[in-house]
């Protein structure tokens, strides 16, 4: 595709040869000759690694190669709210398990599994804390 209008070639040319200051690189210097005594890797033993070509662990710098730490064990709540957190979790997967597996439930264990449901969340929305910890906490960690 050619362009119809010559003045817009002659205008981007105009504005390509007066951009800016030219840098003006100096010639590269010839790299001095490096002088290899074959008497220096005699003193020194082979390096015994475990050069594989093929493992990626080589690729990656060590800076990169970071290892946290453990985490700490998750902590036990309290027996109160492990119960409660029993019935907002236990009671749901067992109505579900007897709903897939096509087992008859005597009513009044529904009704007590979906009671149990009810108090537990019940439960955990009244232990909420009210406030934050610190009065300038938004709620996010790192």
């Amino acid at each position: 595709m050619q362009r119809e209008d010559p003045d817009e070639d002659a205008a981007w040319q105009a504005i390509v040869d007066n951009y800016g200051e030219r840098a003006e690189l100096e010639p590269e210097a010839e790299p001095e000759p490096v002088r290899v005594d074959p008497a220096d890797d005699l003193d020194e033993p082979a390096e015994l690694g475990d050069d594989d070509p093929d493992d990626p662990e080589d690729d990656i710098p060590a800076f990169d190669r970071f290892v946290p730490e453990d985490p700490p064990p998750v902590p036990i709540p309290p027996f109160d709210r492990l119960l409660a957190w029993a019935g907002v979790f236990g009671s749901p997967t067992i109505l579900l398990v007897f709903l897939i597996s096509g087992l008859s439930m005597p009513g009044w264990l529904g009704w007590l599994l979906v009671g149990g449901f009810v108090l537990g969340f019940c439960y955990l929305v009244i232990r909420m804390p009210g406030s934050p910890r610190d009065p300038w906490d938004d709620g996010a960690r790192v």
